[in-house]
Parts: C-alpha cells; structure tokens; sequence
C-alpha cells in the first residue's frame, strides 16, 4: 500500500479570471498556502509541482460526469465510440448536433465543473505561476551551494515548463489555433483582449518547452514525482513529426530508444508472473507498473493511492469507462475486473484487426468472457452486427482491470490503481513512422517488428510499411491509452479512417477536425472579438 499521493495545495487562476480587489484586505494566517508564503523556497516550490502533475491524470478521472474525460481524444475515431451514449459523448461519438460550443466535455457542465479547454488553460496558468515566481532572486533554492541550487531551480523549471507544453499541445491538436500566454495572470496585466495565436507559434512555444525540460530533468526517474527527460524528447519527436521536421523528430525518438535505463518489456515479471498471462500485460498490473517495480518500458506512469479516504487522492475512471456494466449477469469480482459502466468501447473494427496468436488479443489483454453468478463463462460480444448502443456483452481491454482485495469493495465505483501513460512502444512507433517518411523502409520495418514480436505477432517486411500499417500497429499497440484523435489528426486521416471503420461517426465532416471553442470563453474576451473554429456557432 503507497501513501505517496498528490494533495492539491495550489488553487490555479484560471485565464480568464480578473482579480478581486477585496482579497487583498483579508488576513492570511501563516499555516495557510499563498503564492507568497509557498514560493520562497524550493520545497515550497516542489509542493507547487506535485499540485501541477495532477493537471495530466484529471485526464483519466471522469471530471464531467462518468467517463474518463480524455475520452475527447479518443470516441469519434476509427477505433472508439460511446457505447453507453450519453448527450455529452454522443456528439463526439456521433458528430451530432450535441457537438457544439457548449458540450459539457470541452466546455463546463452544469455545475459549473470545467471542462477540457479551462482544464487544460489551468494547468498552463499554473505552470506559468511557477515559471514567474521563479525568476524572484530572493527564493532559497537550497543547495548546497550555487551549482546545486541551479540544479534545483531548473528542474522545477523543467516540470513547469512541461506540462505547460503538454498542455498546449492537447490544445493545439485539438482546437487549432489558441491564445498563447506564457506569463502569471494577475491584476496588472488581466485581459479581455486575447488573439488566438497560429497553431505554429504555439508550436514554436512547446518546442521551446520540451527543449528546456529535456535538458535539465534527469536522465531517468524511479520517483514518480520527477519525471525522466525521455518524456519532453518523445513528445518532441511527436511535434517535429507534426511540422514534417524528420530530422530533427528522428533525433529526439533516438535519444529515448538508446537510453539504456528503458526498453520493452519481453518477458514475464512482477506480481502475477507465475500465473497464466503474457509479458505484454504483465507492465499493467498494479505491483508491477511503477520504474521502481522493475517496469523498463514506462516513460511516464500515474501513481495513485488505494485508499479512498486520503486527502488528494485521485480516482481514475478507466475501468469504469471502458468495462461494460455487467452486473445483469456477472458478479464484480477481481476475476471480472471490477466494476464499469461502459461509457466508451472499442470498436468493431479495433477488435478485428489483430492476428489469432497475438498477446495483444489474447483472453489475457481482451476481455472475451465474464464468470456469471452461477461459475458459467458467458462470452462477449465483438461482430460489427452487434456493436450497438449500451451493449453490455461488449469486448473491451484489460488494461484497466482493478478492484480491492476486499470483497465489501468489489463494487467500488472508481479506481486507484498505479497506470502507465506514456510508453517506450510509442516511441518506438513514432520513430517508425519518422523512418518511413524518410524512406528508411528496413529500419521502419525493424521498430514495428520489435513491437509485434513481443506479442507473437507475425514480422512484417520493409516492403508493407505504410502509413495505414503504423496507424494500424499503433491501435493495436496502444488502444484506449492512445490520444487517437491527435494522432489522427497529425496525419491527416481522422475523417477518412472514422468514416471507413466507425459506422458510428459515419457523419464526421471535415470541418469536425477541430473542436468548437467553448461559446463562454468567447463571450468572455470582451475586448476583441474571438472567431470560431469553422463549422460552429
């Protein structure tokens, strides 16, 4: 049991908040967390930190309502859809009416919870709050001495200043265009006049990012609280592959593949490996998923805490996402999974386009059956005939499978279990697809084969390297964990391959390769008015 978990100490301006002249005359007792009393040391600064890492794992907690909301980068493309449709996944499920400026997914719900676009502006707010602060001369960065507290400050600098690019780059991919701020919001510089900036200078920001934080994080992190500078350089490779800068994408997606403290897991380990299973899903098992629990292929994991009543720790929403609700005729057990209710599936086209003896599709890693009430195996369902809405027989991944040794919590809505995020086989698909591009058909050839033979799948040749191929690999590969919408659209393929293999999105027009701006941040910036993405009111 870890009882290291992230407790949010910092409440993040959002970009579009003014300031409150009244705050400036309450009383601030000394016990509580202000930006002036946090960030006057490097410990204050590391709290800061810890806060601002938990902006990436909201995207696997169901922050509108019951589904992972990353789901925005994942239903509505060739390999996901809502199968328990709800109005706010039906419009990106469907692109349906449902798909507008207000959707609760990007916009808030009625609650007034943010959704993805203030999520993601927050999480830059935040980041760009630390960055200014830390330019301060008066912050003891606690070194032993002025070389180690350079060291100190540039490492805090260096997780700031990435997730303000992951940030970016969620938002760049997926609403095209957006306004660019870089420095803390306050009352002297508020705004109501924001431009939207070009999807390259945005670009041009998370590069510059990516480069500070890949030079100053370490080469490679045990602590799940400092991330490895393999993080900054994969998402580098992903944006020179989207600005077709081959070169320069080939040398970063290097740089992760011969850092020798990562590489593929081949063969069985950890927790569970003396059961029946494959080494592909081995790295998925809670006791196995941490770099400290022997798991060589995690570029980036999430660690959560298991029990429920600790402050700040942070449920994730994967099982219950994409685990049907089959309680009608299946107990929740840890033999079934835990409990779920179905929100997204994969595809009928997902689930088709693996080899028989792939690990990847093996009862291991799909869920092909359910252990009913009475101890009868009752099979999934996965045709294209039947992948209709709230099917609750539907096939879906194993990844996400979790629930408590204890029996009085098998039916536990949410999860807290540890999850990977960002995976070396990702890298090594990407540099594939760099190599092809280049025209490098064998060495494109060698890093898709490394990925498949680990799962049995059958090599394939320098001669059926394609685009279709790799995005097909990478499905099979990454599926659920995948932003596939981003990879869609930095392609260029999200409308071709939705309407070719999700009858679901069969309405997909080109204009829904971006996303509506939320209707309320428009009518915010009052200054000057804000264009909306075409095809949207």
């Amino acid at each position: 049991m870890k009882t290291k978990i992230y407790i949010t100490l910092m409440a993040a301006s959002l970009l579009w908040t003014g300031c409150n002249e009244h705050d400036f005359l309450k009383e601030r007792p000394r016990d509580a967390i202000y930006a002036e009393n946090l960030f006057v040391d490097y410990n204050g600064f590391r709290m800061a930190v810890n806060a601002l890492l938990d902006f990436p794992r909201q995207e696997r907690a169901d922050m509108i309502q019951s589904a992972e909301i990353g789901c925005v980068w994942k239903i509505g493309v060739d390999n996901g859809w809502a199968n328990t449709e709800l109005s706010w996944t039906r419009g990106l499920s469907r692109y349906s009416v449902d798909l507008n400026s207000e959707m609760q997914l990007i916009s808030r719900d009625t609650e007034g919870r943010d959704g993805i676009f203030l999520i993601l502006y927050r999480a830059i707010s935040s980041a760009n709050m630390i960055v200014t602060r830390s330019e301060n001369p008066d912050v003891d960065w606690q070194g032993g001495n002025d070389e180690e507290s350079l060291y100190n400050k540039n490492l805090i600098l260096a997780h700031a200043r990435l997730i303000r690019a992951w940030a970016y780059r969620h938002l760049a991919y997926t609403f095209g265009a957006v306004p660019l701020s870089t420095e803390e919001i306050n009352g002297l510089n508020y705004r109501n006049d924001w431009d939207r900036n070009s999807v390259e200078e945005v670009q041009n920001q998370i590069i510059e990012d990516l480069s500070f934080a890949a030079e100053h994080l370490p080469e490679s992190s045990t602590d799940v609280l400092v991330l490895p500078r393999v993080v900054a350089q994969h998402y580098l490779t992903d944006i020179y592959l989207w600005r077709n800068e081959l070169e320069n994408a080939e040398r970063e997606a290097e740089k992760v593949i011969n850092n020798s403290n990562y590489a593929l897991i081949t063969s069985r380990y950890g927790v569970n490996s003396n059961q029946p299973g494959v080494a592909f899903m081995d790295q998925f098992h809670q006791g196995n998923v941490l770099p400290s629990q022997g798991n060589t292929e995690a570029l980036w994991v999430f660690p959560n805490s298991d029990i429920i009543d600790f402050i700040g720790a942070r449920a994730n929403s994967m099982r219950r996402s994409w685990t049907v609700n089959y309680s009608a005729y299946a107990p929740y057990t840890p033999e079934n999974g835990g409990r779920g209710i179905g929100r997204l599936g994969i595809t009928a086209w997902g689930l088709s386009i693996y080899e028989d003896q792939d690990d990847r599709f093996s009862e291991y890693s799909i869920r092909k059956s359910f252990t009913g009430y009475n101890g009868e195996s009752i099979p999934t369902e996965m045709a294209p005939s039947q992948m209709n809405i709230n099917n609750n027989r539907w096939a879906g991944t194993r990844k996400w499978d979790w629930t408590y040794t204890d029996p009085s919590l098998w039916n536990a809505t949410h999860s807290f279990n540890d999850q990977p995020y960002l995976r070396l086989a990702d890298t090594y698909l990407l540099l594939a697809e760099v190599k092809m591009k280049l025209g490098k058909m064998e060495e494109a050839a060698h890093w898709i084969n490394q990925v498949r033979q680990r799962s049995n799948a059958t090599p394939i040749t320098a001669s059926e390297v394609t685009l279709d191929f790799i995005l097909d690999e990478r499905s099979r590969e990454l599926i659920t964990e995948e932003h596939r919408r981003e990879t869609l659209v930095r392609t260029g393929t999200l409308v071709e391959r939705a309407r070719r293999y999700n009858p679901i999105a069969i309405n997909i027009q080109d204009f829904h390769v971006l996303l509506p701006i939320p209707r309320y941040v428009i009518d915010a910036n009052t200054g000057k008015p804000m264009a909306q993405n075409p095809g949207y009111n």
